[in-house]
């Protein structure tokens, strides 16, 4: 990434936007990181690439790259350096598959999160590991 961009994101982490600050500070660094992350791709002329299909492939190409570094391996012997790399794709063009199609990420998660509370109701699911349709 740019200098630049990671300036900018820096910048914004040091004007005290930061994991305990409110929930509106947070969704204001994850829309700088969006912005920071489609500015890269723009200034490489990478858009014409990123097509939804393209998009989604890469992020299940990254995502089998986590899951690589686990294979053969107990959890706690994994290069967590390399889990971060990994990570970030997988983040990357997840968040370049939101902007593609005009999703709001806040809402996108938080209306799953319902739907998933209504399939997986405390009382029934929970330290349950069940699928919903089996509690």
């Amino acid at each position: 990434m740019d200098s630049e961009i990671i300036c900018i994101f820096a910048s914004s982490i040091q004007k005290g936007h930061s994991a305990h600050n409110s929930k509106k500070d947070n969704m204001s660094d994850l829309e700088d990181l969006r912005k920071a992350i489609v500015q890269f791709t723009q200034e490489r002329d990478w858009d014409q690439f990123h097509n939804g299909k393209d998009l989604a492939l890469a992020l299940s190409i990254e995502a089998a790259e986590l899951n690589e570094l686990f294979l053969w391996k107990e959890a706690k012997e994994v290069n967590v350096e390399k889990v971060k790399e990994e990570l970030a794709d997988v983040f990357n063009y997840a968040i370049l598959i939101a902007d593609k199609y005009g999703l709001d990420i806040k809402q996108i998660v938080l209306d799953k999160i319902k739907r998933n509370a209504e399939k997986y109701p405390i009382d029934k699911a929970f330290g349950s590991a069940k699928k919903y349709n089996e509690l």
